[in-house]
């Protein structure tokens, strides 16, 4: 009689689950990307006195871009 493993998901292990990791890793990569453009692009068309208004300098932008609002 023949047995056949059922504790295995497909995909987990082996070239499909490296193929997918690396998928999500990269769709993730872009997504930061992205949120970090959108991020960089809104605090830049604030005016100085603007951004003074919510504690920030011209030269923070980039900084909390890039950490997500730490600075």
């Amino acid at each position: 009689m023949a047995a056949i493993d059922t504790t295995r998901s497909l995909g987990s292990h082996g070239l499909v689950g490296r193929i997918g990791a690396t998928f999500s890793a990269l769709i993730a990569a872009f997504v930061d990307w992205n949120d970090a453009r959108v991020t960089r692009d809104a605090l830049s068309s604030l005016s100085d006195r603007e951004l003074e208004d919510i504690g920030m300098v011209r030269g923070d932008i980039e900084n909390v871009a890039r950490n997500g609002g730490v600075f």
